[in-house]
C-alpha cells in the first residue's frame, strides 16, 4: 500500500495516520558484504558465514546500521510525496535493534506518521516505524525518524 500526496498542504493532513505495511525484502549475504565494503565493518559475525555459524546467533547478520539504512527504501513505498522539489533525511529521535537480522530473513517497514510540524520553508514529518522480521517474535528496529520537505 501507498500514500500519495501531492505537496505540502495534503502532507500535512496526514498528521497521526499509519502508513501502513512495506512488502518484504530479504537481507542476502551480498547485501550484507556491499554493506561491509561501503562501511569498512567487516567484523565476523557479518561477513564469514562458517564462523558466524557458530557464533551467539547461529548465523551470519546484517550490521543494525543496514537494517537501518533499508528504512528509507522501505518508506518511500509507503508515502510518496510528490509536487516537493527537496526532501531531506533530518535525523533520528530514537534506534533500537530488539533482534539481530539473520542473513537470509525477510523484512518489511510497519510505520505511522505521527506528526507533521512547520519549518522555515517547509514542513518536518515524524515517522514511527517498526522493522519486522518474518516470523520474528521480536523486531529488528524501532525507531522514530524525521524527515524535512521543502516547497
Amino acid at each position: 500500500m501507498s500514500v500519495t500526496v501531492n505537496g505540502l498542504d495534503e502532507l500535512k493532513k496526514l498528521a497521526g495516520s499509519d502508513l501502513g505495511t512495506s512488502e518484504w525484502i530479504e537481507v542476502t549475504q551480498e547485501r550484507v558484504n556491499t554493506f561491509a565494503d561501503a562501511t569498512g565493518d567487516h567484523q565476523w559475525i557479518h561477513v564469514d558465514p562458517e564462523k558466524a555459524k557458530e557464533g551467539p546467533f547461529g548465523a551470519p547478520v546484517a550490521h543494525g546500521y543496514l537494517t537501518l539504512s533499508l528504512f528509507l527504501p522501505l518508506f518511500t513505498e509507503l508515502l510518496d510525496v510528490q509536487g516537493v522539489p527537496t526532501k531531506v533525511n533530518y535525523g533520528l529521535n530514537k534506534v533500537r535493534f530488539p533482534a539481530p537480522v539473520k542473513v537470509g530473513s525477510r523484512i518489511r517497514l510497519v510505520a505511522k506518521l505521527t506528526d507533521v510540524e512547520e519549518v522555515p520553508g517547509g514542513v518536518q514529518i515524524t515517522v514511527d516505524g517498526a522493522v519486522e522480521i518474518a516470523g520474528g517474535a521480536k523486531p529488528a528496529a524501532v525507531l522514530q525518524s524525521l524527515s524535512r520537505f521543502y516547497a
